[in-house]
Parts: C-alpha cells; structure tokens; sequence
C-alpha cells in the first residue's frame, strides 16, 4: 500500500451478518470525521487514532478468504483517506465484495470507486435537510452531498441505500418529509431507511445527547404509496 501502508483503522469487527445486505461480512472502522453528529455512538472512533497494524488485518482478510462474501468499510468516514483506493484494491484481489458506508461529503472518492469498480454497495447517510445541514452536521457541506446523491441516483452499475438516524431533538416529522420529497425528485428508487435513535446509557454520544423525549410520529409522514421507493423504519 502507497504512503507507508498507513491507515487510521481503529478496529475490525470480525463477522456481521447485518451490516452488508445478503453478504457476510466484517466491518472495518476508519478513525476520523469531518462531522460531529451530537448523536454518533461512535465518539471514541470519530476521536480516536488508528491503531490496527495493516498487516495483521491483510492477513485477517487472507485467513478468512471463502468464509466472508464482503467487507464493509465504515466510521468515521473512509473516504477521507488518500490511499483507501490502494487499500481496497488489495481487498479486491482477495475476492471480496466491498460496501462504503458514507457521509457523502467526498463525491469525487465515490464516482472514482464506482468507475474502477472498487465498491458493490453504498450505504449514503442524509443527515438532514439543508437548512438544518450545519446543525446536525457541525460542517456546511450540504452541496457536496448533494453532489454525491446526485451522482449515485443517475448512476445504475451499483446498488446503494439512503438513510437517516432521527434524534427528534434534531430532527421532526417535517424534516423526514422534506427529506423524503426532496428523494422523490431526484429520481431516487431503492429502499429509504429511516432509523430510530436508540441511546446506550453506557456509551455517551459526540454531543452527550440525552434519550429523545418521544420518538417519530410515523403516522405523519407520507404514505409509501405517494412515493417512488420504499420505506423502511429501523428500531422503532
């Protein structure tokens, strides 16, 4: 691997059979975020530095080669490293399958992984509408997610999915309609994941957000019939 082999990979999860859709997996978690979600249950990976040795997870990799289908590859995010793609082909060779999750804030990572064939499945986080973006975010970078949104629903060589994790200290029922009609313009047509904010009272969030004081009024939002793609709710 170019630049010394150096990866910030915080740790390795060695089999998941929920996070890569009809793939066993392993998930490999990347240190580092431009963003700082108050509601992340990953603060000390987002904060933290690598700390795996690349060598010990090639060898993993080599070891498991014919048990596990894919290797998801998540966060943190991924894609702000410049030697992922030189990572991933090696993974390649191997035979694996490849899933990105993402913040969708390096658009030009994602057309790159896509053309080369690097990635089989996109898991593309909207965080929020635009006019909340910085709030839930912490960056103004909502036109590059656009940018990334934009190019995955045109594109048809990959499948990829779109969700959003709710805190509704964040984030309320119109927030998720806004969402859901602004994917319905872009021609989105795979399935959207709108995820529940379960707090670990263990594990204290980035911001230390506190449990949410109610959970989202689904009956308020549009019915599946009204739109272009399903809709799926996780952990309600």
């Amino acid at each position: 691997i170019k630049g010394g082999g150096i990866l910030p990979i915080y740790s390795v999860t060695p089999f998941t059979m929920l996070d890569f859709p009809g793939q066993t997996a392993c998930v490999i978690w990347f240190s580092g975020c431009n963003m700082r979600c108050s509601y992340c249950h990953n603060p000390q990976i987002v904060k933290g530095k690598g700390k795996e040795d690349i060598g010990a997870i090639m060898a993993f990799l080599e070891k498991r080669k014919g048990l596990l289908d894919g290797v998801v590859l998540s966060g943190g995010e991924a894609t702000l490293y410049a030697h992922l793609p030189d990572f991933v082909r090696k993974i390649r060779q191997m035979g694996y399958m490849i899933k990105l999750d993402t913040n969708g804030t390096r658009p030009d990572i994602v057309r790159d992984f896509i053309k080369n064939d690097l990635v089989d499945y996109i898991a593309l986080d909207y965080k929020a509408p635009p006019e909340k973006f910085k709030a839930v975010t912490g960056i103004n970078k909502f036109a590059l997610f656009e940018e990334t949104l934009d190019y995955l629903c045109r594109q048809k060589k990959i499948d990829f999915e779109v969700r959003t994790t709710v805190h509704t200290d964040l984030l309320d029922e119109m927030d998720i309609t806004s969402i859901m009609n602004d994917l319905s313009q872009r021609g989105y047509n795979h399935t959207y994941f709108v995820q529940n904010f379960r707090s670990d009272n263990n594990r204290p969030t980035l911001g230390f957000l506190p449990p949410q004081k109610r959970a989202l009024d689904l009956s308020l939002l549009p019915e599946e019939k009204d739109l272009a793609f399903f809709v799926s709710f996780r952990n309600f």
